[in-house]
């Protein structure tokens, strides 16, 4: 059976169009089995807005051995938020940072 959201299944043509969480856990290639970094931390660590969990969990990222297959997965589910394949996610598109609190600056830092 496949991993799939509830809420993917409300959306015709889902698995037509879209990288399912099945391509990315379980067992890859010549069928071993990996400890993927996601499943061993606190999934919160994924979706955190502090920066510094944030970045902790693009550390986790790094050395996974399905990250681009994550990536991608994502990226074709336009993920509404979190970290997938070492990146940040944000109403489905990848960004460098979330922004803070707070009215957004008059000049563009950095």
């Amino acid at each position: 059976m496949a991993n799939v959201l509830f809420s993917d299944l409300l959306v015709p043509g889902w698995a037509d169009t879209k990288i399912g969480l099945k391509e990315v856990t379980g067992t890859f290639g010549d069928r071993h089995a990996y400890s993927l970094p996601c499943h061993n931390a606190n999934p919160e660590t994924f979706f955190s807005e502090e920066k510094a969990v944030i970045e902790q969990a693009k550390r986790l990222c790094a050395p996974c051995p399905v990250r681009n297959e994550c990536l991608k997965g994502a990226l074709s589910r336009q993920e509404p938020c979190g970290v997938w394949g070492g990146e940040l996610f944000h109403e489905g598109r990848v960004i460098a940072e979330r922004r803070g609190v707070g009215r957004p600056r008059l000049v563009r830092v950095g």
